[in-house]
């Protein structure tokens, strides 16, 4: 039986077998997640945010999660590396900061040529 997983803000769905972490997913449909660890939740890089309404598509925290993340998990997020896929999940991926960073200088740019 396969599931599927949502990777947003891309709105990228794709098959996916449950068990998998939503890091293996990402990494086969090559979305990217930072890691350093090679998925053992020691580098807390590959965090995602899941909202309450699709918390059950993915199992429960493990405690390495729970140690590392603490009161995050109450808003949300998780670790890709730890998070398993169980149904239909949908994940929040965070911008890059570079990426980011670039992305708000450029809009800062096009507001002040909107001006002229």
């Amino acid at each position: 039986m396969e599931t599927a997983i949502t990777f947003e803000p891309m709105g990228k769905t794709f098959k996916a077998r449950p068990g998998s972490t939503v890091l293996q997913a990402a990494l086969q449909h090559r979305i990217s997640i930072p890691t350093r660890c090679k998925g053992m939740a020691g580098c807390l890089m590959c965090k995602v945010r899941v909202s309450p309404e699709h918390q059950a598509a993915l199992t429960a925290c493990t405690p390495a999660e729970e140690r590392k993340l603490g009161p995050l998990l109450q808003e949300g997020v998780r670790l890709a590396c730890q998070a398993k896929i169980k149904g239909h999940a949908v994940v929040t991926v965070p911008e890059d900061p570079l990426k980011a960073a670039i992305r708000k200088q450029l809009e800062a740019q096009n507001q002040e040529d909107k001006l002229w």
